[in-house]
């Protein structure tokens, strides 16, 4: 009860003004992501005795409606927008410098990488001496890992802020029609006329188009109830016509041996249920403040946002503590066939099994998410150094989810140039007790 007496004491404390909507939405993305990841993987041993890596969007083809609910990343974005430009005008107002305002954004957001990069280090170390197989090896490390890629794009989009508000506060509604074009132009380009790479450039607009909107949500551009069901609507019908007559697939995440992937990287069907989610959880904004007002579930919010970035990179891990203890129990569990009626009554059983993983991990892990801040500085950081450390923390994190940090070459096991980098870029933006110790 120690933890939930001060999420309590907190969520008192929190001013009448605070949009309490933004924090719920923000909780309950990660954890609509947390329940999809779970479900959506789903091994099982062969009649053979060969384990098989199934995924249901595949095996069950018409789950792949599901990741319209699943597939809540844009939510994230939507609730970054507005949070980043509550945080900027602040900035801005008092005349800070942006270098201290950037490393005070991403501290919450990179402090809990590094320990689940070291652990996960060590153990590629350590398995590789003991002579693990390299490829088991790196499939474990790589699973546990997918999730940082979206740190990789949220930090980018993060540092872009000042120039995405700027933009929002001189154009308005335009600057996000902006990059819904300039997504629509990379898609043509790409998807109908082959140019290669192209369209990873759509990890920018797609993602910025989303930022977009959380400004326009904090500054009343959705003016009513009605505005914002239109939106949500004429966006369902863009989705619709983009998947059911359009190229792209019904998944929003990729599904193995499909030719084109929704989200690696994002397209514009991505983007129209991003703005269908949008206009839908803004729609119901007004009945989300209501329910916030009950302090008990405003408290269950408190305590979930306190340990967000926790919980979300580490549910994997704690999905692959429990698959690796019923493969070493004999295979138990992992024998029915993803699909069926029985598997399906079995969720519950391994959902419960992963939060039991889960929950230990958190225990250990969060007090890294509040971390010790970004270090205080006299004079700004120079552009040029800021900038290298971003771009260092973004490869770095990148390359995790890419390639994985476990190398399939060398005597260590491990791709230690992967591993440093984001240490590094922390080092170089001024952050935190990494700052300090490469300071001495």
């Amino acid at each position: 009860m120690g933890l939930w007496n001060k999420a309590k004491s907190l969520a008192e404390q929190a001013p009448p003004e605070r949009n309490r909507y933004v924090d719920f939405l923000r909780a309950l993305s990660i954890l609509a992501v947390v329940v999809g990841h779970w479900l959506v993987a789903a091994p099982y041993i062969a009649a053979d005795g060969e384990v098989v890596g199934g995924h249901l969007l595949g095996i069950l083809p018409w789950t792949q409606w599901l990741t319209w609910g699943f597939q809540v990343m844009p939510i994230f974005f939507l609730v970054g927008g507005y949070s980043n430009g509550v945080s900027w005008a602040s900035t801005r107002a008092k005349d800070s410098h942006y270098s201290d305002w950037f490393a005070s954004r991403i501290q919450r957001l990179i402090n809990p990488v590094f320990p689940v990069l070291l652990v996960w280090a060590a153990f590629a170390f350590i398995a590789t001496q003991v002579g693990m197989a390299r490829e088991t090896v790196r499939m474990a490390v790589f699973l546990a890992l997918i999730p940082v890629w979206f740190l990789a794009v949220y930090l980018l989009v993060t540092a872009l802020a000042p120039l995405t508000y700027a933009l929002w506060r001189k154009m308005g509604f335009r600057s996000f029609f902006l990059m819904v074009s300039a997504a629509i132009l990379v898609d043509y380009l790409a998807v109908f006329e082959g140019v290669p790479y192209v369209d990873f450039l759509n990890f920018i607009f797609v993602w910025v188009a989303i930022h977009q909107l959380g400004y326009a949500w904090h500054d009343g551009a959705f003016r009513s109830t009605g505005h914002r069901l239109f939106f949500f609507a004429a966006s369902l019908a863009v989705l619709l016509f983009l998947t059911l007559v359009g190229p792209y697939p019904i998944a929003m995440i990729g599904v193995p041996g499909a030719e084109l992937s929704n989200s690696m990287p994002p397209t514009i069907a991505l983007l129209a249920l991003g703005m269908t989610q949008t206009g839908l959880v803004l729609a119901l904004e007004p009945w989300g403040r209501k329910l916030l007002d009950n302090l008990s579930i405003w408290t269950a919010t408190v305590l979930m946002n306190g340990m967000i970035m926790t919980v979300y990179l580490w549910h994997l891990t704690a999905y692959v503590l429990v698959m690796v203890a019923a493969w070493l129990a004999r295979g138990i569990g992992l024998r029915v066939m993803p699909g069926t009626e029985e598997w399906w009554w079995s969720r519950p059983v391994w959902f419960a099994l992963y939060i039991a993983a889960l929950l230990p991990l958190i225990a250990i892990f969060a007090r890294y998410e509040r971390g010790s801040g970004a270090a205080k500085r006299e004079t700004p950081i120079p552009r040029l150094r800021l900038v290298i450390g971003m771009i260092a923390i973004c490869i770095g994190l990148a390359m995790t989810a890419a390639i994985s940090i476990a190398s399939p070459e060398g005597v260590t096991g491990v791709r230690l140039w992967v591993v440093a980098l984001p240490f590094v870029g922390a080092a170089l933006v001024g952050f935190g007790p990494v700052y300090r110790w490469v300071r001495g």
